[in-house]
């Protein structure tokens, strides 16, 4: 069936030109180009490949050829399975450049757009990766869905390049991310996870909302013993730390590892049948230098390995050697990828979090109905100056972290919960938190300054409240799922990206359907740029012409916003739905429209 579906797909698209398939390409595909790979691979007909390399988009792929980050403002999980297929394609035909791009694009999603969990975007989006604002400001943050398809990759990747570096992230995205998002009791799983101080999730019922993050993160969590060990000709990699029975049937060896990590810092691994191979023992990036001990049947094995790399043990194993290791994990700070003044608590490689609240008895609906937005966490948003504050310097603060005896992986630390008053939080694993508001990242100040950056933060963020309450609904033109999710139709249109910001025009005419449910509407906030100015359209709600508007360069921001009154008998008429429509004149454009709300 697969191979037909393969065939019918090639048919479908043979008589399209180069030009014609990347344009088509610009839609979310999934992973189409590597589902031709594997269809190569299996069947070992060429003819498969070369469908796999017509289905990768270029848009995507000739940036990262040239080591160029062009991430900002694309969907995120539509661009990691293409790069998942470029590395499977490269892997197949032996183009390093491929694998390269694939390797480059890893590096920059780790290294500049990951958040502590080992999560990205907002909105689905990557965001400008110097600015991780939307992070805090924005309750939808990292989607689960990336972090399954990061995983995907990040094994590719180690299966050609072994780096403990791979690993490491492996760990910290499984533990911190993965196993956080499926409630323990209900089985429910989550698509957004909030960084935003003092906000929660919401989980999927069985009956009620199946997302994607439903069908991978059933897949997830079906997969924990996936990366916990690796092989080649003659060496074993042991790379989680997770309980875990080994048969390695090509050496005929089998093992066992035995360990209650993360709860303790050790594992323990016993040979239950063995010969001559080579044992490399990850030397996690979160065990100090020289802290590590190994120990092989109860004898001291000096450690050479560094934080960071494998330790590798060589001789002939036999049943009933032991291999103990003693991993000691500390408390650290990670601060916002944008050295923002925001801090993550880690012990080890697990990301602790503070159960919070703000409203006296208040009851939240933490399980998801079968709306469309119903995977947001959509009850009231706690203002930013009431998050609680880390208050100290670093190294004083991680001092004053104290461990709960008889609790493993539960602390105490002084935290500012209510004006400038240091009260002792209590601090989880964020993957055994569940049904509460949360804090992962946690504002910073120091004692002298915590009041200012309350009030700072507090009128920065009352504009986006206040015109948060005055919508009705809103829109991203030119983003995937916001236009999916507003019915999104047009003819000669088209969308890209300016100045960081998604934008939407079209030749002959656009529309998206709003909803108005309550006949509160009294005005359109439309959002345009300096550079589309001498434009002329029509802009028409419910058929009803709202007004011809001709666009100008005369104003102060490079993106601007303009307001248009919505009569109230057009309001009226409808019945909870209002159709926008934006239609070109003769020789113009209607748009670029780069922002559109619904204002009552």
């Amino acid at each position: 069936m697969l191979i037909e579906l393969a065939d019918w797909a090639s048919q479908l698209v043979a008589y399209l030109n180069q030009d014609q398939m990347q344009t088509m390409l610009r839609s979310e595909h999934g992973g189409m180009n590597e589902v031709f790979a594997d269809v190569a691979e299996i069947t070992g007909n060429k003819k498969y490949l070369d469908l796999a390399m017509r289905f990768s988009h270029q848009a995507i792929l000739q940036p990262l050829l040239h080591k160029e980050d062009k991430l900002n403002g694309l969907h995120a999980n539509t661009q990691i399975p293409k790069v998942i297929g470029f590395k499977r394609i490269g892997d197949l035909s032996g183009q390093q450049d491929w694998q390269q791009a694939a390797a480059f694009f890893w590096q920059e999603v780790h290294d500049h757009r990951t958040v502590a969990i080992g999560g990205n975007s907002v909105k689905e989006h990557f965001h400008d990766d110097k600015n991780f604002s939307s992070m805090i400001n924005e309750v939808e943050g990292p989607e689960t869905c990336n972090t399954y398809n990061m995983l995907k990759l990040t094994e590719l990747l180690f299966l050609s390049d072994p780096k403990v570096a791979y690993s490491d992230y492996y760990e910290r995205a499984l533990y911190n991310h993965i196993l956080s998002s499926q409630h323990p009791d209900t089985g429910g799983l989550v698509y957004f996870t909030p960084m935003r101080p003092n906000h929660y999730r919401v989980y999927s019922q069985v009956d009620q909302a199946t997302w994607c993050c439903v069908g991978s993160g059933i897949e997830s969590h079906a997969k924990y013993g996936e990366f916990i060990y690796a092989h080649d000709a003659n060496s074993l990699y042991v790379n989680l730390f997770i309980p875990s029975t080994l048969n390695w049937r090509g050496k005929k060896v089998e093992l066992t590892q035995s360990t209650d990590f993360p709860d303790q810092g050790r594992t323990r691994i016993l040979i239950q049948s063995g010969q001559e191979f080579t044992m490399k023992i990850r030397y996690p990036v979160w065990v100090a230098a020289g802290k590590l001990e190994l120990r092989v049947n109860r004898q001291v094995v000096k450690v050479k390995a560094t934080p960071g790399s494998y330790m590798d043990i060589k001789r002939k194993w036999k049943k009933g050697d032991q291999v103990n290791i003693s991993l000691p994990m500390h408390t650290t700070l990670e601060r916002m990828p944008d050295a923002s003044n925001y801090y993550a608590v880690l012990h080890g490689p697990i990301v602790l979090a503070a159960k919070t609240s703000l409203f006296a008895n208040e009851k939240l609906n933490f399980f998801a109905d079968d709306t469309r937005m119903g995977h947001i966490a959509k009850g009231p948003v706690c203002p930013l100056e009431s998050a609680p504050f880390m208050v100290d310097d670093a190294d004083n603060f991680l001092r004053k972290i104290k461990h709960v005896k008889g609790n493993p992986l539960q602390f105490t630390a002084p935290i500012a919960t209510d004006g400038q008053n240091l009260q002792d939080v209590t601090l989880i694993p964020f993957f055994r938190l569940h049904e509460a508001r949360y804090t992962i990242y946690f504002p910073h100040a120091m004692a002298e300054n915590l009041a200012s950056r309350k009030s700072d933060t507090a009128a920065a963020e009352a504009a986006n409240l206040a015109l948060d309450a005055l919508t009705i609904d809103q829109l991203a033109p030119g983003e995937q799922q916001p236009e999916s999710d507003h019915f999104f139709k047009g003819e000669g249109a088209d969308a890209g990206i300016h100045l960081g910001r998604h934008w939407r025009h079209a030749s002959a005419w656009f529309s998206y359907e709003l909803n108005d449910k309550d006949g509160k509407a009294g005005s359109l906030r439309l959002s345009f740029a300096r550079t589309d100015a001498g434009r002329k359209f029509d802009i028409y709600v419910n058929d009803h012409l709202l007004k011809t508007l001709t666009l100008t360069a005369d104003h102060a921001e490079d993106i601007y916003d303009l307001d248009i009154q919505i009569p109230a008998d057009v309001v009226t008429k409808a019945t909870g739905k209002l159709t926008v429509r934006f239609v070109a004149q003769p020789g113009s454009i209607a748009g670029g429209l780069y922002g559109l709300r619904l204002l009552r």
